[in-house]
């Protein structure tokens, strides 16, 4: 069976095939850590790929600021370590739809 010239079972294979590697890359994502800076490396954050937040470090030299100031750095350090997660993701998993020749223009690998 041919859709425009695709085969239904070299389709098939390759989805399996993709799903499979998603699977594996997702694992290795889920351990992988980001890091997250802010003020110029005052506050520290380390999450993994699946968004937990390990570790905060904060600079000693903040124990002279403020609360909120202290806090504001904390979340803009969680905010980086989670967004270059989510960028890494996003790159693997486009990444891997790629090379893939899907029909009718589907939205993979985008």
């Amino acid at each position: 069976m041919n859709l425009k010239g695709m085969n239904m079972n070299n389709m098939m294979k390759q989805v399996q095939k993709m799903q499979a590697d998603m699977q594996q890359k997702q694992k290795e994502l889920e351990h992988t850590e980001f890091e997250g800076k802010a003020g110029a490396g005052l506050a520290t954050a380390i999450a993994t790929g699946n968004r937990y937040v390990k570790k905060i470090i904060l600079e000693a030299s903040l124990r002279e600021e403020d609360l909120d100031v202290i806090a504001d750095l904390a979340a803009a350090a969680v905010n980086d370590a989670l967004a270059k997660a989510e960028k890494k993701t996003s790159e693997v998993m486009s990444g891997l739809t790629a090379g893939l020749n899907l029909p009718g223009g589907l939205p993979f690998g985008e």
